[in-house]
């Protein structure tokens, strides 16, 4: 599992803030992404349990994407490693 403080927008669009007596746009919101690599038998429940834990009911609360990981390469090795029965879950929320 790894989980990111990342930025961007969706539906929410940006937002306007004020500093200095300046006022600027802010094109991006704070969002986080999680994502996990997860054997094809738990991609349901998985889903489930993220859909389930970010909803919130309001603009911004994320999409799920499920895709398909076809291998595997430890980058201080160089090792491939298939990994055919295994989908990726990705959930990016705010």
């Amino acid at each position: 599992m790894t989980v990111s403080e990342v930025q961007g927008y969706g539906r929410q669009k940006g937002h306007t803030e004020v500093y200095r007596g300046a006022e600027y746009s802010v094109d991006f919101v704070p969002k986080v992404r999680v994502e996990v690599v997860v054997d094809d038998s738990a991609v349901d429940k998985v889903v489930e349990v993220i859909v389930t834990a970010a909803r919130t009911g309001k603009i911004g609360d994320g999409k799920v994407w499920v895709s398909p990981v076809d291998s595997v390469v430890r980058v201080r090795t160089g090792e491939r490693a298939p990994m055919p029965s295994n989908r990726s879950v990705r959930q990016t929320e705010r």
